[in-house]
């Protein structure tokens, strides 16, 4: 109310000025001076009227561009101000919170798509696009039905179950599948939540490919052992050489079920991340000449294997782990190598990396399969590896062995002229010998 007899002050007195000179002079001359000061308040308030429209019109709502008013108008654009500042503040505080999520979700894992009542693309994050193949900038506001076209996932969206996911396997993205999530909200949105699986998959697919691997494995020799029992269980007639040869073929395969699970336990501490790597200075010169021995003994003289040792540098490493390595290298060369074959044991320095190499005159290897033979149980020619002692685990024993000691594996091979196997060792590996 105090605002109301504020502004009517003014009117109040103008009316009293007038009313005295109507009583001093003439009512003709206090009417033209009311009407002069009345025409006079009209343009003033007219003119403050205008300013504040074309503010209004402006794009630039800031407040250098509120125009300044004279009397009341003075207040009125005070307070206009005191409002634009406290939009101005809201609006920053909300683009900072905007950007503050854009930023969250760009760096989720997840994929993001904002989609509204009619499957429109309204706002999707980086890994959105990446999964699904799609742009933002190019394709906000189409259906996502036109982008992504799989029928499994046109027909996902519009069942409207949306309680299990969607594994998608076929994206724009082929080398990749995605699990696909949709949370309804709001009015009609959805909100499409995507993930790359494809690690995953390939976990399940070895998981599936090494418990098929393995039963296999173990199948055969437990069959083979399982048949000759029942024949001597069944054997009424003793025959000292025909149980003799049982007994030696079952212990060929009790030996191979133990080396089998042997391998297969040290395969599984390799790839335990909470097993850390004991290190010690292992001295590479005394380990292969261990190796050549063993070497040997598993020829049995069919082979010629040779020892060169070109440097005493030593190895900060794990011994059991590197002689596991090695030997199972070793033990390949032996395996894939005819009668009367040559084989080299290798130990060198090379541009100041340790080099650690088995060559050999074997059978050698197609390109095709060099890249898989550190896969589990992966084989070449599957009957001559069983022939031959082979767990189709060596490879992969050695290349964990190989990770833990930051060390690579290089293999080169010519079908009919042999094979060879290189092993670097980083500069930091190195420790140079006692002088």
């Amino acid at each position: 109310m105090s605002d109301i007899w504020r502004r009517a002050s003014n009117l109040l007195l103008i009316i009293f000025i007038t009313a005295v000179l109507w009583m001093i002079l003439d009512a003709v001359k206090a009417l033209v001076f009311l009407s002069i000061v009345l025409l006079w308040m009209v343009f003033h308030h007219i003119r403050h009227l205008v300013a504040l429209e074309r503010w209004l019109q402006r794009s630039d709502h800031s407040l250098a561009s509120i125009p300044a008013g004279s009397g009341a108008w003075d207040d009125v654009f005070a307070h206009l101000a005191r409002y634009v500042r406290a939009h101005s503040q809201s609006q920053q505080l909300l683009s900072l919170a905007l950007e503050r999520m854009r930023n969250v979700t760009s760096a989720m894992p997840d994929g993001i798509v904002i989609l509204d009542d009619d499957d429109r693309i309204e706002w999707c994050n980086p890994m959105a696009e990446k999964h699904l193949g799609i742009n933002l900038a190019l394709d906000g506001g189409q259906q996502i039905t036109y982008l992504v076209r799989q029928m499994q996932f046109v027909e996902f969206l519009a069942s409207r179950q949306y309680s299990n996911p969607l594994i998608l396997r076929q994206t724009r993205q082929h080398d990749i599948i995605v699990s696909l999530h949709i949370i309804p909200y709001g009015f009609n949105q959805k909100l499409l939540i995507s993930r790359d699986i494809t690690r995953f998959e390939k976990i399940e697919t070895m998981r599936r490919d090494f418990i098929a691997n393995v039963s296999h494995e173990l199948r055969t020799p437990l069959t083979v052992v399982a048949g000759f029992l029942e024949t001597l269980s069944e054997d009424n007639q003793v025959n000292p050489d025909f149980n003799k040869r049982i007994l030696v073929l079952m212990t060929e395969q009790t030996t191979r079920m133990q080396r089998l699970i042997e391998d297969l336990l040290v395969l599984s501490r390799l790839e335990n991340a909470q097993e850390k790597i004991k290190e010690k200075t292992v001295n590479v010169a005394s380990l292969l000449h261990d190796i050549f021995q063993d070497a040997q003994s598993l020829s049995a003289g069919r082979h010629h294997i040779k020892l060169n040792i070109a440097t005493q540098e030593q190895l900060l490493g794990s011994k059991e782990e590197l002689r596991s390595a090695f030997g199972n290298l070793v033990s390949n060369a032996i395996r894939y190598t005819p009668d009367h074959g040559e084989i080299s044991i290798n130990w060198e320095k090379h541009n100041g990396k340790g080099l650690f190499f088995v060559q050999d005159s074997g059978i050698g290897i197609e390109a095709e399969h060099i890249p898989r033979l550190t896969e589990r149980f992966y084989r070449v020619d599957n009957s001559r590896s069983r022939e031959t002692g082979g767990t189709g685990l060596g490879l992969a024993i050695v290349k964990h062995v190989l990770n833990r000691h930051q060390a690579k594996l290089e293999i080169s091979s010519q079908v009919g002229k042999g094979s060879r196997f290189n092993i670097w060792f980083p500069t930091k590996r190195l420790i140079a010998p006692d002088t």
